[in-house]
């Protein structure tokens, strides 16, 4: 049976950009929501499931100098290297699957787009939540597929959330900055319902 790692690692060896429902050219909602928080440039910014993602380009465009990129996939990162060019020694990239992800520092912003709902077991999502709550230090922006979506994403069981749900789940260790739903139009031209939250870390 194929592993996680390995399924991933398949896709992005196999599939081109536009073919990855995920895809976004440019990934508005979590760049305003990053500059909704208002921290320096200088701020520690993890990006976890950003293997795929082109956020990593904008924020080194605009002079973020902290960046981490977390990837269960290397070919992901390999191929996020290789269009960042020399600049992509400015960033931090890590290899792991969230779940055996094991921190060496805190970040001010954690961002997951699309990460989160693949974790269906409830001892994948305590795990995942164990993390958000010790390594995220200020600011969390999250998105997953919105309730009443699809349970499946590439092929992959997902769970999804309301914005209430999203927000009870993280209401131990963080309250509500903003959240909207916001249609993501696939590169096939399907469209998929999202659940996007900005959550600031309780004091």
């Amino acid at each position: 049976m194929e592993t996680q790692k390995e399924y991933w690692e398949r896709v992005y060896a196999t599939k081109r950009p536009r073919e990855m429902t995920w895809t976004e050219e440019y990934p508005m909602r979590s760049l305003d929501f990053i500059h909704h928080f208002h921290l320096p440039r200088s701020s520690s910014i993890i990006d976890v499931g950003g293997g795929g993602s082109r956020l990593v380009d904008h924020l080194l465009e605009e002079g973020y100098e902290d960046i981490t990129v977390l990837d269960i996939s290397e070919t992901a990162l390999d191929l996020a290297r290789e269009r960042l060019g020399v600049i992509a020694d400015r960033v931090t990239w890590i290899v792991s699957d969230i779940l055996d992800f094991q921190p060496s520092r805190p970040y001010e912003i954690w961002h997951d787009r699309a990460t989160f709902h693949f974790l269906t077991a409830p001892k994948d999502i305590e795990k995942y939540m164990a993390l958000v709550t010790r390594w995220a230090t200020r600011y969390l922006a999250i998105a997953t597929i919105s309730d009443g979506g699809p349970t499946k994403l590439s092929g992959l069981d997902v769970r999804p959330y309301s914005i209430a749900a999203l927000e009870a789940q993280f209401i131990e260790g963080f309250h509500k900055s903003g959240c909207i739903t916001e249609d993501h139009t696939t590169p096939a031209d399907i469209q998929q319902t999202f659940s996007f939250c900005a959550l600031e870390r309780n004091l």
